[in-house]
């Protein structure tokens, strides 16, 4: 999976240096994920105090539904809280250590050569594949730290250590399957987002595909079976353990890897395998404008992300006419996020509006952290030394991403509309929808100048508004369930918006926070004007 040397040469070295350099990111990513594992492991008993309540899920769990929202559904015949936790919130844990893998070998490859860092390091005693080495032997260790703590976390909720090791084995698997995924798509591209945004896509790749495969039959398909994410799934933790779908994990990171050392060897340091296309002499008249830089900087990502949502709400919509066989005999505590038994599918469509608000409220984090990106790496300084002032700059991006983000939330309001117009015969929910997705805006934006604010002021600080989506996702799922107390939900930006077509729309939040969100950018802005580039 490694280079020898002398091609090695400096490995352990640079090993060092990006475990100095990832000395809080590493810890905060698996202590985090360990974290909610405890969260799980002591709220649910709570919510499903018995046999009688926790078997009422079974049926969530067999369903099309949570074929989608969770898995292949091993162990719904005889429910445990280990089981449901492995076969409904498993999946999101999966999907967390994929995000946590692919930013890391991007941090440690692609955008070190994008910022210079790379040629520096390799103008000392280094071989060639030594930073391609350490960036993988990093992931190793995140993995193997992740694996370590979250077995720890449920050995703590009493659950058997043997599935326990499995189940967090199977995070770790997935991890290395995707950073040696992530090794290779760096290759590819000269700058970090794309290699970072395709490995990003296989990822909701290896989603969609899972999430067909395990709808199509009982426990999954043979279509399942060309995810990575279903290899650990198919592990079957704390039902009738195996340990060998793991080895298709480890595989697929040893042939990815290597595939990226050849990719490596082929290219120069700085330069990927596709050669960045050459611009004409001067910039059109449109382009000349520093919107039109903005929009040109975010085009790729505004066309990616429009994609995902509008493909992930025909897929919600498509799925709202089976809604109430999904949720036919479950708990009164899990209805409750619904909003009833009796408003099972107007509750449904409200829940994903606000979730589509999530996803694009990760978007806006994003972007904002885009510009960051720019001025660390020394694009930002050119653009100012001309006529153009840091209003306009920071101006222009924030209303390029304030714009597509609205218009992120119109393309899932009309995907989710209209696929539940197709398996409803319903027309009215195209336009329903769109505009109860569109209701969500005030909330994003607030995100969007959270992030603002932090960027103007303290821009080494701006991933701290990631705080607020996580937040955001655990009242709004299990609040409900919880019977948390009122202000806790109020925190939220994401939670103020009522969630149509289950909710009456009240327009005082929508004032509130869009006067928020205003704030906050009246304050990053002049905040961004005064400070020092890249310094603070």
């Amino acid at each position: 999976m490694f280079a020898p040397a002398p091609a090695s040469t400096g490995t352990w070295q640079l090993v060092r240096f990006n475990l100095r350099k990832d000395r809080i990111k590493i810890p905060a990513w698996t202590l985090g994920i360990s974290v909610f594992m405890l969260y799980y492991a002591t709220a649910l008993p709570e919510v499903f105090p018995d046999q009688a309540s926790l078997q009422s899920m079974a049926q969530f769990m067999t369903g099309p539904i949570g074929a989608v929202m969770g898995g292949p559904g091993y162990g719904a015949d005889s429910l445990t809280l280990e089981r449901l936790i492995v076969g409904v919130y498993g999946l999101y844990f999966l999907l967390a250590v994929a995000l946590m893998n692919i930013l890391l070998i991007s941090r440690h490859t692609r955008a070190d050569e994008e910022a210079g860092r790379t040629e520096l390091i390799r103008a000392n005693v280094v071989g060639r594949h030594a930073t391609l080495n350490a960036a993988l032997l990093t992931a190793v260790i995140a993995n193997v730290l992740l694996t370590v703590l979250f077995t720890a976390a449920m050995l703590s909720a009493d659950y058997p250590a043997g599935d326990s090791l499995l189940f967090a084995a199977g995070l770790g698997a997935l991890g290395l399957a995707f950073a040696g995924l992530s090794a290779l798509t760096a290759q590819i591209s000269e700058y970090s987002r794309a290699g970072s945004g395709m490995a990003g896509a296989a990822l909701g790749v290896a989603y969609v595909v899972r999430a067909i495969g395990d709808m199509l039959e009982p426990q999954g398909s043979l279509l399942s079976w060309l995810s990575p994410i279903a290899w650990s799934q198919q592990t079957r933790a704390f039902v009738d353990g195996r340990w060998w779908p793991l080895a298709l994990s480890v595989s697929f990171a040893a042939v990815t890897a290597v595939v990226a050392y050849r990719l490596s060897a082929r290219r120069d340091v700085g330069h990927g395998l596709v050669a960045a296309r050459p611009g004409p002499a001067e910039a059109a008249p449109r382009l000349r404008s520093p919107l039109a830089l903005s929009l040109r900087l975010q085009r790729a990502n505004i066309l990616g992300w429009g994609i995902a949502v509008t493909l992930g709400g025909l897929s919600f919509g498509g799925t709202v006419d089976a809604m109430d066989s999904s949720f036919a005999g479950v708990s009164e505590e899990l209805l409750a996020i619904m909003g009833g038994a009796d408003q099972i599918t107007d509750g449904y469509l409200g829940l994903m509006g606000f979730v589509m608000a999530l996803v694009v409220s990760i978007y806006g984090i994003l972007s904002v952290h885009r510009l960051w990106s720019e001025e660390v790496g020394g694009r930002l300084e050119p653009v100012l030394a001309t006529a153009t002032s840091r209003w306009a700059v920071m101006g222009s991006h924030l209303v390029v991403t304030a714009g597509s983000a609205v218009g992120l939330l119109v393309l899932a309001g009309f995907g989710t509309g209209l696929g539940a117009a197709a398996v409803t015969g319903e027309g009215a929910h195209v336009w329903e929808l769109t505009v109860a997705h569109v209701a969500h805006a005030p909330g994003v934006l607030v995100v969007i100048g959270a992030a603002t604010l932090l960027f103007g002021v303290l821009p080494r600080a701006v991933n701290i508004v990631w705080i607020v989506p996580i937040y955001a996702m655990l009242v709004g799922f299990f609040g409900p369930m919880l019977d948390l107390p009122e202000w806790m939900p109020n925190l939220s930006p994401l939670n103020h918006i009522a969630q149509l077509p289950l909710e009456d729309f009240t327009l005082a939040p929508v004032l509130i926070l869009m006067g928020i969100a205003a704030a906050t950018v009246v304050v990053g802005l002049p905040a961004f004007r005064r400070r020092d580039l890249a310094t603070n």
